[in-house]
Parts: structure tokens; C-alpha cells; sequence
């Protein structure tokens, strides 16, 4: 008979299965348990919204910042440093205000009322910069005072040189404006004490608080997040600049001759690409600098530049410009591997031949990156000939090269001791002012080209203008390559105008800026040339609260002359 008999049994039903089944289910069921346990505490986590004082109305933070407590001992219920936070002084003072909106629109108030166990002091005693209280009531003011500018972090209060006085430093950033990087002030406030209430007097100019202005500490702490070249130490550290921090931009040094045979290097030499304008020493040197870090090689620079004759008074091209006075040479070493050529020169020539170091020379910009990953030479040289424009450094990006070396532009910025110069002039203004770039000068003299920037840009046709676009009365700075700003003398019936000449004292021979500069070039004095002139325009442009520019707003012609506006639109 067909078909099956009817005592068969499969075999997960076989007597000597049943065991290992029932194993199999359980183990099911914890695995789905354990899913849905997963599940649900997921879902909690993503949907939970504590109570955060950052994110609660002006007068919630307020009520945050000036809160008295009478206890004598307090748990410490603060959390990680971070810039996010509001810390109290005796925790390092770091604190930051959700953009800084809310906290200036706080209510105003200039004094703090201790309770009466605290106000047990001798009043002739010195003012205790570090209690809690007096940092809230300064960081309360501040807010107050400063209402155009974002706050960032606070720095810890140091005591002044009364006793009645403290300095605190702060990072910030206007609260209008395209820049988005941040600035830092450090001021003296004059507080008064009578019985138990504290009282800000006044607050100082800008940078007067020097007490708070911290330096740099001579360790060898590391950057989080960043692993610096093997055996490439800086004498002063590898932190980050905080608030109303010195600039270190000295030198890296290599540590040992260990450390220096067992790395590898990248050099350039040779071309065309010196005393050309700063955009092609910069589309060259960033080439360069992104195929050593392609190759995981340390960049051999050369820290001098050519200054371009557009640029000097001489109106001569100048040799033995230092890097650093143009740019943020402690960010570069910080974030890339780079070594001076001179010292690099002395050390080859000291241990070539003694451990055998091995050069490899590349004469033909062709060669491809990728060809020379393979290499295990110490040092690859590349040379460029006399022939431009085959002998520009940037050939070297060109091309497929294009798509496997990537230029690093994050790694170079605008020379610290620049935009400190910026800072002290928005703070100047108040960072409450318009900004207008003019552009005259060989332009508005070249009518074949511009045809109209001479006209439009006269003072009637700027008051025409601008009167739709600034209110009257506002203040206005005007960022021009105009030689003689008295030809913006009508606009002063309308507006209170301000341009770089008119703070000179802070680049003449009393100021920060040019002792600065002397010791990096050797005691000798540094000519404010005009491209940091033009640095500092730029960047005061930028943080205006409207900014106008030359062409678009102030006239039709095109910025690179008659017919190319179509072709810059691309």
C-alpha cells in the first residue's frame, strides 16, 4: 500500500529530539525578551528631554545666574568641561550661553546681595576674585553691557592690581556679521562692597584686564583628537588658544636624532612661484602641503616669503617676510606635520651620512602622487626648472591629480596678531556698526575696463546709494583701498564714518603688534604692509552688521572688468 505508515514520526518529534527543541525555543524567547527590552529603553532614551537651564527663558537664566544659596557645603553636581556649559568660578569658570540671545536679554542688574553669613568680612580686606558670587555678578554685567556680541566662555577672574578690582577674559563673536570665528577680550571691572551687597562700578577698555590674559605654560600636552609627528615637539605645548591666551608660534624642534632619521619629509625648491600676489603663494604652498600629508610626510617649509611689489610702499618686491606675520602659523604646526628648511638643512647635513639617509629627486611635475607613495627614500625632493608656467608649484595639483591630493584650506588662517588687531577695533565700535567695501584706486582709473566704478563710487552717488541701505546717523566703516579717506568727507553729514588709518596706534612702535613682530624678525621693525592692511579690512567688513559691497550693490560694472560678469557667475 502507498503512502506512509501510520506509527511514523518525523524526526523533530523523535523522543531523543525533544531535549534539544525545547533548548532552541527558550533560547527564542530570552532573544525576543532581550529585543524588546532594547527596543523600549532606545525609544525612552531618544524621547527623554530633561530640564536644562540653557534652554529656558532670559529670565529662567537670570534667575540661574543670580541665585544666592545660604548652605555651607554643596554637592558637586557639575559636569564635563565643555564650552557648552555654565560652571561655577571655584570649578574653572568656563561657561557658555546657548549663542548668547537669550543672555543678553536678561534683566539688568548691577548689584548682588550676599546673605549675612558671607558678609562677615573685614571691608578693607582685598575683594576674593574666585567666590562664585563676584564671578556671576561679572558675567552678569558683561552680558549687559556687551548686548551686540555672542559670549562664548568665560574665562576664571584674577585678581587686579587694587583691591577692589578683577580681570576676566572671555571668548566671543559679533552677533551679526559673516565671520563666525571667535575673538577674545580680557578686562578690569571695578567693583564695589558695601555691607552685603556687591556692585559692578565700571567696566575697562578693551584688553585692560591683563591680569586675566593667560600664557602659554611650557608642557607637552597634546591636542585631543590630534596626534602630532612622531618626535616633533614645540617648546610651548600643543594646546589649544583660550580666551586672553598669548600666541606661541614658535619653531617646532626635533627632539632627537632618533626622531628625526625615522621620519620621512617632502621638500620643494626652485620655481617661479616667489614675489607672485599671495592667492598664487598660497594655491602652491597648499598644493605642496596637501601631497605630504597624501604621503604621509612631513612638509619641509621654507617660513620666509617674498612680499609681491602690489603689496609694499616701495612698491619692490621683498624678500625675508616672516609666514608668521601673515598667518596662524600655531594652528598649522598644531594640525600638520611641518619643520622649518633651515633647521631641517642642518640636521641632514649633521646625520645623512651617518644613518645613511636616502634622497629621491622628482624633476617633472607629472609624476603623479600616487607613483611616489612606493617610495622609501628619507627625503623626496621636488625640483622645478625656469620655465613658467611649467615651474609653479601648483602644476603639481593638476589634473587626476586634483582628485587625489586635496588642498587643506582649514590649515591656514589669518595671522593671530591680525585679528587681534581686528578685535580691538569691532570692540571699539561696540560691534554696532555697517560695514561698506569701496574698491577704487587702479580700477576706477581703468575707464576701459570699469566704466562707471570712478562715477559710482563718487561721494554724491555713495550718499544716493547707501541712503535706502543705512540708516542716517548709523556708524559706518569703510573698508577701501582709497588712498586719501578725506574724499569720503561728504558722507560724514549722514553718517559717523571710521577707517583703519584712524587707529593706527595699534600697529605704531608703542603697541603689542610691533614688538611682536620685531622679535619674530629679529629685533627689527615690521612695515604694516598693505595686504595685512587689507587682512584687517576684510575681516572688519565681514562682522558688520550690513555689509555693502562694491560691486553688485554699489555699481553694474563687473569686478573683473567689461564683459566677465557672466563668466564669474559660472
Amino acid at each position: 500500500m502507498l503512502g506512509r505508515p501510520v506509527s511514523y514520526r518525523t524526526r523533530s518529534s523523535r523522543p531523543e529530539n525533544l531535549g534539544k527543541n525545547s533548548l532552541h525555543m527558550i533560547a527564542n524567547v530570552c532573544l525576543t525578551i532581550f529585543v524588546i527590552g532594547a527596543l523600549v529603553v532606545t525609544i525612552i532614551a531618544a524621547t527623554y528631554e530633561p530640564d536644562d537651564p540653557l534652554f529656558q527663558s532670559p529670565t529662567k537664566i537670570t534667575t540661574f545666574l543670580t541665585s544666592i544659596s545660604n548652605s555651607t557645603f554643596q554637592s558637586n553636581n557639575t559636569v564635563i568641561r565643555t564650552g557648552e556649559d555654565l560652571m561655577a568660578a571655584k570649578q574653572t569658570a568656563l561657561a557658555t550661553f546657548g549663542g548668547g540671545t537669550d543672555a543678553a536679554e536678561t534683566k539688568e542688574t548691577n548689584s548682588y546681595e550676599t546673605s549675612s553669613s558671607e558678609c562677615e568680612v573685614d571691608p578693607k580686606e582685598p575683594l576674593d576674585c574666585k567666590d562664585p558670587e563676584v564671578f556671576q555678578l561679572m558675567m552678569q554685567q558683561a552680558i549687559e553691557r556687551f548686548k551686540d556680541i555672542h559670549f562664548n566662555r568665560f574665562g576664571k577672574p584674577t585678581p587686579g592690581p587694587e583691591g577692589n578690582t578683577c580681570d576676566m577674559a572671555w571668548r566671543f563673536r559679533p552677533k551679526q556679521g559673516k565671520a563666525t570665528g571667535f575673538n577674545k577680550d580680557y578686562r578690569r571691572f571695578v567693583i564695589n562692597r558695601e555691607n552685603c551687597t556687591l556692585s559692578v562700578v565700571s567696566i575697562g577698555e578693551y584688553h585692560s584686564g591683563v591680569n586675566a590674559r593667560k600664557k602659554k605654560k611650557k608642557n607637552k600636552n597634546k591636542v585631543p583628537g590630534y596626534e602630532p609627528a612622531s618626535g616633533l615637539q614645540d617648546q610651548g605645548g600643543f594646546s589649544l588658544p583660550a580666551a586672553g591666551e598669548m600666541v606661541n608660534d614658535s619653531l617646532p624642534v626635533v627632539e632627537s636624532e632618533r626622531a628625526f632619521i625615522h621620519r620621512k619629509y617632502l621638500i620643494y625648491v626652485g620655481g617661479a612661484d616667489r614675489c607672485k600676489s599671495m592667492k598664487h603663494y598660497l594655491w602652491s604652498f597648499l598644493c605642496a602641503l596637501g601631497e605630504a600629508q597624501y604621503l604621509k610626510r612631513t612638509l619641509v617649509m621654507d617660513m620666509t616669503l617674498c612680499l609681491s611689489s602690489v603689496y609694499t610702499s616701495s612698491n619692490q618686491d621683498e624678500e625675508g617676510k616672516d609666514f608668521r606675520f601673515y598667518f596662524d602659523f600655531e594652528h598649522l604646526k598644531q594640525a600638520a606635520s611641518v619643520l622649518d628648511q633651515d633647521q631641517f638643512w642642518q640636521l641632514w647635513d649633521k646625520w645623512q651620512r651617518k644613518d645613511k639617509l636616502s634622497l629621491y629627486v622628482v624633476e617633472d611635475f607629472r609624476v603623479s602622487p600616487k607613483k611616489l607613495t612606493e617610495v622609501k627614500h628619507s627625503l623626496i625632493m621636488r625640483k622645478f626648472g625656469f620655465v613658467e608656467p611649467d615651474n609653479y608649484w601648483y602644476r603639481v595639483c593638476e589634473g587626476e591629480t586634483g582628485s587625489v591630493v586635496q588642498r587643506p584650506w582649514d590649515l591656514v588662517r589669518k595671522s593671530r596678531r591680525l585679528m587681534d588687531l581686528v578685535a580691538a577695533i569691532g570692540s571699539k565700535l561696540n560691534w554696532d556698526y555697517d560695514s561698506v567695501h569701496i574698491v577704487r584706486g587702479e580700477k576706477a582709473r581703468n575707464r576701459d575696463l570699469w566704466p562707471n566704478l570712478a562715477q559710482d563710487t563718487s561721494p554724491d552717488a555713495l550718499l544716493l546709494t547707501l541712503q535706502n541701505k543705512i540708516k542716517d546717523g548709523r556708524d559706518v566703516y569703510i573698508a577701501t583701498n582709497e588712498a586719501e579717506t578725506s574724499f569720503f568727507e561728504p558722507l560724514e553729514h549722514k553718517y559717523t564714518t571710521h577707517f583703519l588709518n584712524d587707529y593706527t596706534e595699534l600697529w605704531d612702535q608703542s603697541s603689542e603688534w610691533y614688538s611682536d613682530t620685531a622679535k619674530l624678525n629679529n629685533g627689527a621693525p615690521v612695515e604694516f604692509d598693505d595686504y595685512m592692511r587689507a587682512s584687517v579690512d576684510a575681516e572688519l567688513f565681514l562682522r558688520g552688521k550690513k555689509q555693502i559691497e562694491t560691486f553688485n550693490d554699489l555699481t553694474n560694472d563687473c569686478k573683473d572688468g567689461v564683459n566677465t560678469c557672466n563668466t564669474a557667475a559660472i
